[in-house]
């Protein structure tokens, strides 16, 4: 079993890491520097348990989160909110592109209020994160980014969390809960398996879908990175596409500003377009994960206990309300569809996505 103890050393660096001891990954990981209703559950037992109902809270009724927290772990300094109390059981918020932290501005005091401790981290590449090294490979692909969450969870002392994300988040803690399930105490997953596919995105697919990915082909070009290079042209960007996947969202100048402040990170390009072009195929990843990639090529079921939500307005969901992929969970499962959500459907409606996430522990 990879434990924090067997993988700080191997991966990470730092005052968190030193402490720990054992071997793990390969030696390459060392440091460059040198709204859904509560469902009753049963126990082991077979007594029912009363369902926990989360408070219904307007979206974008929380703004802001308590000063933020830093840890090193693995290849990062990883800036993170935190909320709730320290004893509670961890649940990790992982926000997507082009997003940040606070698309759980909502979600993350719903869950501290019910007694959970709320990790909220800056994925490599947005906000206060940093990489410790000016010589890491600036990578975005998926498997990387899973072992940030992974080194993050060691840093912090954390052996199991649920994990509940969407977009780059669903896909990172679809790998933890693939690779590591004794990891993962329950997964919350937005638009389901989202594992990459590497084989399977050189094969086309329908224009209207293909069209749908513009900026992935952007981004795939000079001229897509130096407009995600040029401040004042990725802020229109990301805008646009969160209009584009959003279209019921009437979000405010002010949320967007709040959160667009995380793309000014110095390395949020090159890790942006690095992971789609991964994704494409014409760039490469590193070595160092190849033994991560080749088992995620395989396709790995996810055991550990999981909830689906598919937004019905976000462009990227499939039909079918979740049979497309439902063959990927073969533990305890449940699906829920909002209609009338867009694609980040943690900040579109925190009340659902919060209460898929207690609902999801005790499935």
């Amino acid at each position: 079993m990879l434990t924090r103890r067997t993988f700080t050393k191997a991966l990470g660096t730092g005052a968190a890491a030193a402490s720990l001891t054992g071997a793990g990954l390969p030696a390459a990981f060392a440091s460059d520097a040198a709204s859904a209703p509560a469902s009753a559950s049963a126990s082991a037992s077979g007594t029912a348990r009363t369902p926990v109902v989360v408070p219904t809270v307007t979206p974008g009724t929380h703004t802001t989160f308590p000063a933020l927290k830093h840890v090193r772990a693995g290849l990062l300094d990883v800036g993170y909110a935190e909320l709730g109390p320290s004893d509670g059981p961890v649940v990790l918020c992982l926000h997507g592109w082009p997003y940040d932290i606070h698309s759980f501005a909502d979600v993350a005091p719903l869950l501290a209020d019910l007694g959970h401790r709320v990790i909220v981290p800056y994925l490599r590449g947005h906000g206060t994160t940093r990489f410790l090294s000016s010589r890491t490979f600036r990578n975005g692909q998926q498997s990387a980014v899973a072992l940030d969450v992974l080194a993050l969870m060691n840093a912090l002392g954390i052996d199991r969390a649920v994990l509940a994300g969407f977009d780059w988040g669903s896909r990172t803690a679809d790998i933890l809960a693939a690779l590591w399930p004794e990891r993962v105490k329950a997964l919350v997953s937005v638009s389901g398996y989202l594992i990459t596919d590497r084989a399977a995105q050189l094969n086309p697919i329908a224009a209207a879908a293909e069209h749908t990915w513009w900026y992935q082909y952007y981004f795939a070009t000079e001229r897509g990175e130096r407009a995600m290079q040029n401040p004042d042209r990725r802020r229109e960007l990301t805008r646009f596409v969160w209009q584009q996947v959003s279209p019921t969202w009437q979000f405010d100048d002010a949320t967007f500003a709040r959160t667009a402040a995380a793309f000014e990170n110095p390395d949020y390009a090159a890790v942006v377009v690095h992971n789609y072009r991964w994704r494409l195929g014409i760039a490469e990843g590193e070595h160092r994960y190849d033994q991560f990639e080749a088992r995620l090529a395989r396709r790995p079921v996810i055991t550990v206990p999981t909830i689906t939500l598919d937004p019905g307005l976000d462009p990227f969901t499939a039909p079918g309300d979740g049979a497309s992929y439902r063959a990927m969970f073969t533990g305890p499962y449940d699906h829920r569809t909002l209609p009338t959500t867009g694609h980040n459907l943690p900040q579109e409606a925190p009340t659902a996505f919060a209460q898929a996430v207690v609902d999801a522990t005790r499935l």
